[in-house]
């Protein structure tokens, strides 16, 4: 999400931060490219107006600052701009009422209410440990009382049993009465869409809401929406009375106009966001982040926090003993290479780093991306227990049957066993050093890539850090990169890889002092 606007953006404020001192002319010519690229996102018209022209006011005769040039203060304007149109921070489900709390889920008819219920409901449940009712008020798509009840069933949510020919209003009023009976904290109320906005569809909703007296009214959109999203937001803002928005299908598109779009014109904050289809894929929206990682600056808090709920300590650290023995099998490879997709695969972790939103490209012209990693484990699979954890007993024979049983050829397996020994190597000279795991193994790729020169620096351990400090961390990062032209963080990292050295992720280097998981 966003890459599009990401890049665009990047090249345009790049080009101002460069220079010594900015005229008004140089301002009007960056913001009309800034405005062209918001068009391209799918921002609204009004919204890109609106955001421009705020723009313009604050960056002619702002003051500037001795420490920062002209260019860098643009970029900061545009970044604190971004963060005001995206909303403010932290704004999750409000449980802050009577139980069972009503949350009432209201949206178009394909925007994934259904799947965004059960989502939220399990969220509820591990998170918030949260008892949860969910109630399908859809009685005119077909068996969709009967997806929620088995999402309910996957998710150990309760849901509401169906009765035939009972009208949606009456569903909600059972389903409000069945938690408060059931000692359900929260219940949700997964309602009816349409293919497109109607007057019987207003109707009902407005019929429900005042039957069941929500608490929450969420809106559910499809991020794909485009310049459509402004008038779905704004209809069932009037009619209904959203109090916030839920934004699916936020990994399938570059875009990312309707994020931006929807929370300018509703003012309603956007308080999840679809990430994927799987039942744990839903996050928090949080818009200083997001702003940073449109600008290039990274979002290392988001990283971390991914790498402590995905990852099991015990696994990193007993890995990470094994390296500082020099032990690594290919056993041990193919854990790094899971442990790597669990954060989104190199391309998801280039995109959280300060300054290297860019290297995503040059990773992919040069090869290496995702698909090869895939590849890897593909072959990995494909071997006995005996070859993976002795590598050296692969000849010609054995190569032929593993290249046969994984759809590849001898040269993948080769390039394979390469890597695997000029990692293991790296393992060895490292010895007994603790942390920077990460750092050398992917220098070494880098190296192999002509990109050596962007994989310096190091970072302060962030797993032993505590949820302040690492906003703090990200407030410096976010700092930095406007002094430093958008390069890195401090101490000489420009367009480096911070904390590939000192942030020991997993699996990559250990993850000791993160959370164990339960």
């Amino acid at each position: 999400m966003f890459e599009n606007l990401q890049e665009r953006l990047g090249s345009i404020l790049n080009g101002l931060t460069g220079r010594g001192a900015l005229s008004e002319a140089d301002v009007s010519a960056a913001l009309r490219e800034v405005r062209r690229a918001l068009l391209e996102a799918d921002v609204a018209l009004e919204v890109v107006r609106a955001f421009t022209d705020r723009v313009r006011e604050k960056a002619v005769g702002a003051e500037i600052l001795k420490s920062i040039k002209p260019g860098q203060m643009v970029v900061k304007i545009v970044h604190d701009e971004l963060i005001d149109m995206l909303g403010t921070d932290g704004e999750g489900i409000s449980l802050n009422a009577a139980a069972p709390v009503v949350i009432m889920m209201v949206g178009l008819q394909g925007s994934g209410k259904t799947t965004t219920s059960a989502k939220i409901a399990k969220r509820l449940t591990t998170r918030e440990r949260k008892k949860v009712l969910m109630a399908s008020l859809d009685t005119r798509r077909p068996a969709a009382q009967e997806q929620l009840r088995q999402l309910g069933v996957q998710t150990g949510v309760d849901t509401l049993p169906i009765i035939e020919g009972q009208s949606p209003v009456d569903i909600a009023a059972r389903a409000v009465q069945a938690a408060k009976l059931g000692g359900h904290d929260v219940v949700i109320l997964d309602t009816a869409g349409r293919t497109h906005i109607d007057e019987p569809l207003m109707v009902e909703m407005a019929d429900i809401k005042k039957k069941s007296s929500p608490h929450e009214i969420l809106l559910v959109a499809d991020a794909l929406t485009g310049q459509d999203a402004v008038n779905l937001a704004r209809n069932f803002d009037e009619r209904v009375g959203i109090t916030g928005l839920v934004l699916t299908r936020m990994d399938g598109d570059g875009r990312g106009g309707a994020a931006l779009s929807m929370r300018a014109v509703t003012g309603k904050p956007v308080k999840l966001i679809g990430v994927g289809e799987k039942m744990d894929e839903l996050d928090e929206f949080h818009p200083r982040r997001i702003a940073d990682r449109i600008l290039g600056m990274g979002d290392i808090v988001s990283l971390v926090e991914r790498a402590a709920e995905n990852i099991d300590a015990e696994k990193a650290a007993a890995m990470a003993a094994r390296m500082a023995k020099g032990k690594f099998d290919l056993n041990d490879m193919a854990d790094q290479i899971r442990q790597m997709e669990k954060l989104g695969g190199m391309g998801g972790i280039m995109g959280m780093m300060p300054g290297m939103a860019g290297m995503k490209d040059k990773m992919s012209a040069a090869g290496l991306d995702d698909r090869i990693f895939k590849r890897q484990l593909a072959i990995i699979s494909s071997m006995t227990k005996a070859e993976r954890a002795n590598p050296d007993i692969l000849k010609h024979s054995r190569k032929k049957r593993i290249a046969s049983g994984s759809g590849t050829d001898a040269s993948d397996i080769n390039k394979l066993l390469k890597m695997h020994r000029q990692m293991a190597d790296m393992m060895k000279m490292m010895g007994g050093k603790k942390g920077g795991m990460m750092k050398q193994m992917m220098g070494g790729l880098a190296g192999k890539m002509g990109l050596g020169g962007m994989m310096g620096g190091g970072m302060p351990d962030l797993s032993s850090m505590d949820p302040k400090q690492l906003e703090a961390l990200a407030k410096q990062a976010e700092a930095s990169g406007l002094t430093k032209g958008m390069g890195g963080l401090p101490g000489g990292l420009p367009g480096g890889l911070p904390g590939l050295g000192g942030m020991k992720l997993p699996g990559l280097g250990g993850l000791p002092g993160l959370p164990k998981k339960k």
